[in-house]
């Protein structure tokens, strides 16, 4: 008989204390994921349920694809304690040449959006080239180019350059087909979905479970994966519902938008986390030396980190354009702000070395969360980015303070 058998309440003693340590371990994740439930809960009560209608939180996820896709690639360059300062003037530039491609050269959208990405990537291996190869500070060269893509950008386009394709105007505003029909007043296919990333989700905790057991080591408690596991499937289960209710019969459901974002976070998550680059990246960020006499060739890494950071620009390019319909040289104007916000209020460190793409998710969603709930009360703009600023400062405030107490 084993002494957990023998002695039951040792054993929950046992499980209680591991369960108190490892949330403690990681209260900085939980506490981002409970401020953002706490402020969303907190704008709802102060807009009388206008946050949370169905509409609304279509049109939160709509407004702020952008800030996501941005902050996607902004984590990983701060973790190699790097910074993009030029992702707002090259979502103007490239924006504004996929508009000139579309309305001017009657190219095929389709096509437009792939010379745009192609842009993208071309201005990464620019910028990648200047920070790595000849060693000017990130800093230095996205600052660099910031001014002279804002530049670009007003030289191109002009006053504005109205975008006519409906295809293309469809990339913000439109929703996946509708090919399961409505289950009473509710999407079919919102639902199919909502029910897989709930499964999606508790396989991959239980996965994440046995994968740490394999390798000999000890598992967080099963109680806190239980509850991760209901916790994300009520708050799945609730986004679902404001998702397949939204619309009329004819529109309404999966925003592509919603996608698009779903998509780069599951694959950027996945060469981040489970990639020999990825694993590179943390290891650039947090010990640069270490890393070069362990033989990771840090000026690759850093070349890499700018051309998906260029890329990535160029899709919140072409987003932001397509839910614009039209180019303009103001266009993204403070994007590098709220990513880097995003980053900081995430959880993502200051010096490098630490942060992850969930947390800038979430970092993105308290900033959406933040601008529509005093958008909808009709605060005043510049109130709105002093709210904004002071949050920024409290996170960043907050991660230091917590980083002195264990040191």
């Amino acid at each position: 008989m084993s002494s957990a058998t023998a002695n039951p309440r040792a054993s929950r003693k046992e499980e209680t204390g591991g369960l108190l340590a490892t949330i403690a371990n990681n209260a900085r994740q939980y506490g981002i994921v409970g401020a953002l439930l706490v402020i969303v809960v907190v704008f709802q009560i102060l807009t009388k349920g206008v946050l949370l209608k169905p509409n609304s939180f279509v049109s939160l996820i709509q407004q702020n694809a952008y800030v996501i896709i941005l902050a996607i690639g902004m984590v990983m360059v701060i973790i190699a304690t790097h910074i993009d300062l030029s992702v707002g003037s090259l979502v103007a530039f490239i924006g504004g040449v996929c508009a000139l491609l579309m309305e001017r050269q009657g190219v095929n959208w389709m096509l437009a959006i792939l010379l745009s990405l192609l842009v993208g990537l071309v201005v990464g291996v620019w910028q990648g080239f200047w920070v790595a190869y000849v060693g000017i500070p990130g800093f230095i060269t996205t600052l660099a180019g910031m001014l002279i893509f804002r530049g670009l950008a007003t030289v191109i386009v002009g006053e504005s350059v109205p975008i006519t394709s409906d295809a293309f105007r469809g990339i913000a505003r439109n929703y996946l087909p509708n090919i399961l029909g409505w289950w009473g007043p509710f999407d079919g296919l919102t639902i199919v979905l909502g029910l897989l990333c709930i499964a999606a989700f508790a396989w991959g905790q239980l996965a994440k479970r046995r994968r740490v057991e394999k390798v000999g080591l000890v598992p967080e408690p099963m109680t806190l994966t239980l509850v991760k596991i209901v916790v994300a499937a009520v708050v799945i289960a609730f986004v679902t519902y404001l998702l397949a209710s939204s619309g009329n019969d004819t529109q309404g459901g999966t925003p592509i938008m919603l996608v698009i974002v779903g998509v780069l976070v599951v694959i950027y998550n996945f060469i981040l986390t489970k990639t020999v680059f990825g694993r590179h990246v943390y290891a650039v960020g947090g010990n640069r030396k270490a890393a070069v006499l362990s033989g990771i060739n840090t000026k690759r890494v850093d070349f890499t980190l700018y051309i998906h950071m260029g890329f990535l620009s160029a899709v919140a390019a072409v987003c932001m354009l397509s839910r614009l319909a039209s180019a303009t040289a103001q266009a993204g104007m403070e994007f590098e702000m709220d990513a880097i916000a995003a980053c900081f209020i995430g959880g993502t460190a200051v010096t490098g070395g630490i942060g992850t793409i969930p947390g800038a998710v979430v970092g993105a969603f308290v900033m959406g969360v933040i601008n529509q709930g005093l958008s909808i009360m009709g605060v005043d703009t510049a109130i709105v980015k002093t709210i904004k600023g002071l949050v920024l400062l409290v996170a960043v405030a907050i991660d230091i303070m917590s980083k002195r107490k264990k040191g």
